[in-house]
């Protein structure tokens, strides 16, 4: 399933790389930009390099040879999917930028089937590393142990790149707000801006390279985790419970190309005289259009409601298809019925935060709408109420998750009467969650795309109605971002309550008492680390905007006639502060999550540890939520306004708006879906060094 994913990956990469590239204006603009993202993702991976070299030598000395390789091939696995993602969209703006010149359902397909290349990336990478690397050591009892060290490596990257491309892009993204928008009075993009280059390439970067490594981690996490827990089940179906969730991920494969059809796939006509190809040839075509016409309603005519409903249906599509292929992998496995429904409450699980997240983003909804509204009074009453937005949209997340845990396990420890079984249960529901991930993914990587298109429209000076659709586009593409974060959070708590699980397995912890003299300020420093990792990354944000607002300036002051037009602004100054801002910034978030949880399992002990697992856990869960939804709405409304409503473009409301999405720009695209790795991160490097930790060193 994986080799059929990567023949996928080649040939809709070909199909994009058919489309029209515009004028060449268009062309030389997404040149500059193919440029700037390949220059820092260049330097940002020789860095990482140096990173992965030294981790993969302690594990080698203090673990085993095994493990390090493993964790390698993770790490390797993880960049590659991300370059690759991003290699697409760089080249997938430009003829994104044509196509929307033809029309809103031409832009939406070759953006979407960028997103797709992206999306059966992360899944094809990701099972053929871990399979092969299973079956490399075959009969091996520690087997799962080193291929543990796979999702080490691919969530040390996926933090990096999450925190390196999200500081680069949104660096970029406020220092050209501020000067551009608020204090010049100029359109986004606006060529005359000399940060509008290093914004475009932020998007690559890090809605793009880094969302790719982010979730090539939660994918290969959730299917690590259930390995993991099906191994320690001791009963004679342990080969089954392992095998389970490679094949459930395996089925999803199927399931998202499937799902990704309904998008791009041509519309076929049911008439058309098909039965001298094969009998009964006419029958499926017949068939297939009116399922496409059910799935997805992409014409010539189609609205943005018809889009986003489109791609809903696509992934409900794809889900529909997961839990029909699931159950023939439960049959095949010899295990029970039951963790066929614990798939099934993953889909849901998963749908349902999707949905939540959808309603509290969405400027067709009240909460975006609310914000909208609270612009008429100012900057102040648009954070207050983004805020609000954000915090009250943790309560339907937490609820779904909470349920989707409480069933999963009474649904295992019903199957075989364990609670291991139950945790195991926990583990499958995560992968059955993000079994989708080909499809969801795609719907949420094709938001930067569109967003680049939009900017290379607005340089190239095309007409106004083909910024208006990649707007469109664009506005779309923040929605279904934030549903894909919800799912990216959503699956984090699944998968590392399963792997806070096998770390207690692995470091013999017979019990956990929360009154015991080291686990409550195990708890306490664990809850305190998302906010800690948040503010780090905020501030780094904010260093690298200072200085781009200061360089935008200072070109405004001191090139005659760049704000008439007649010259041209030193667009690769701004470039390198964003590059080399990001990189200095990105090393101590970074190095924390690794460093820590080892600390804290050798100073204050294996049981303090699982405490502050447990603790980052419940903080981190809440407060990626409130970022990412408060990000996405503030956005949103900003889109919203931006149509005309409360006076539009350069009104006091719109203004308003711009401030309030100019601080949730880094709420959501920096520090908001990197605490989901920051989570699932701490909880594998506890798990990998596991039976180097004891007591403590100061314990009672």
């Amino acid at each position: 399933m994986g080799l059929l994913g990567v023949a996928y990956v080649l040939w809709q990469f070909k199909i994009i790389l058919g489309y029209d590239r515009g004028n060449a204006a268009m062309q030389a603009i997404a040149e500059a930009i193919q440029q700037g993202a390949s220059a820092f993702l260049n330097r940002e991976y020789r860095v990482l390099a140096v990173f992965v070299a030294i981790v993969a030598s302690v594990i080698s000395t203090f673990l085993q040879w095994q493990t390090a390789l493993c964790f390698v091939v993770g790490a390797i696995a993880s960049a590659g999917a991300g370059y690759l993602g991003m290699y697409v969209a760089v080249r997938a703006n430009v003829r994104t930028a044509a196509a929307a010149s033809r029309g809103l359902h031409e832009g939406l397909r070759v953006a979407f089937g960028s997103g797709a290349v992206m999306g059966m990336s992360v899944v094809s990478f990701s099972l053929i590393g871990m399979t092969v690397l299973y079956l490399i050591f075959n009969g091996d009892p520690n087997q799962l142990t080193y291929v543990t060290g796979f999702g080490f490596g691919a969530s040390s990257i996926a933090l990096f790149a999450r925190v390196g491309g999200g500081i680069y892009t949104k660096a970029a993204d406020v220092g050209a707000d501020l000067v551009g928008k608020v204090e010049k009075g100029i359109p986004e993009d606006d060529p005359r801006n000399p940060a509008v280059i290093a914004d475009n390439v932020g998007d690559n970067v890090g809605d793009v390279a880094g969302m790719g490594a982010d979730l090539f981690e939660s994918y290969s996490g959730s299917i690590i985790a259930a390995a993991t827990l099906g191994a320690t089940l001791g009963t004679e179906k342990a080969a089954a419970f392992i095998g389970l969730p490679f094949l459930v991920a395996a089925v999803g494969v199927l399931s998202s190309l499937f799902g990704i059809y309904m998008v791009t796939g041509e519309e076929k006509d049911p008439t058309e005289a098909t039965t001298k190809i094969y009998p009964g040839y006419s029958l499926w075509i017949r068939y297939s259009h009116h399922l496409r016409r059910f799935v997805a309603k992409i014409d010539e005519r189609a609205t943005l409601e018809d889009l986003l409903t489109a791609l809903r249906r696509s992934v409900w599509g794809a889900s529909a298809a997961v839990l029909a292929l699931s159950l023939l992998a439960v049959l095949v496995s010899g295990v029970s019925l039951n963790y066929w429904l614990v798939i099934l409450v993953g889909l849901i699980a998963g749908n349902g935060i999707a949905y939540a997240t959808e309603y509290f983003t969405s400027y067709t909804d009240k909460p975006t709408l609310a914000i909208a509204h609270a612009t008429q009074t100012g900057p102040a009453t648009t954070i207050i109420q983004g805020m609000a937005v954000g915090m009250l949209s943790t309560l339907l997340p937490v609820l779904i998750t909470a349920a989707a845990i409480l069933l999963s396990i009474w649904l295992g420890f019903k199957a075989d009467g364990t609670m291991a079984a139950g945790l195991y249960a926990v583990a499958l529901s995560g992968v059955g969650m993000l079994s989708t991930l080909g499809v969801t993914l795609a719907t949420d990587a094709y938001g930067p795309v569109a967003d680049n298109a939009g900017g290379i429209a607005e340089m190239a000076h095309l007409p106004g109605e083909v910024r208006h659709r990649t707007d469109a586009l664009d506005s779309l593409g923040n929605t279904t971002a934030a549903t894909g974060k919800g799912f990216a959070i959503g699956s984090a708590v699944l998968t590392a309550l399963a792997l806070l699980a096998a770390y207690v397995s692995a470091a013999k912890i017979e019990t956990l008492n929360i009154l015991g003299p080291t686990m409550l300020p195990g708890i306490l420093i664990g809850a305190m680390m998302p906010y800690l990792f948040s503010a780090l990354t905020m501030m780094a944000v904010g260093k690298a905007a200072h200085a781009i607002v200061m360089e935008v300036r200072r070109q405004f002051h001191e090139i005659p006639g760049l704000m008439e037009g007649t010259a041209q602004p030193d667009y690769k100054s701004c470039v390198g502060i964003s590059t080399e801002g990001a990189l200095r910034e990105m090393i101590l978030p970074g190095a924390l999550a690794v460093v820590v949880p080892i600390v804290i399992g050798h100073v204050l002990g294996k049981e303090a540890l699982a405490g502050f697992l447990i603790g980052t856990m419940s903080s981190g869960f809440l407060l990626a939520v409130m970022m990412a939804n408060a990000g996405g709405a503030w956005d949103n409304a900003k889109k919203w306004i931006e149509t005309g409503q409360y006076g539009g473009k350069g009104s006091d409301a719109h203004k308003a708006a711009v401030v309030g999405d100019t601080v949730g720009d880094p709420f959501k695209d920096t520090s908001g879906p990197s605490l989901n790795i920051l989570i699932k991160l701490m909880t594998i490097v506890s798990l990998v060094f596991a039976t180097s930790f004891g007591s403590g060193w100061l314990s009672f």
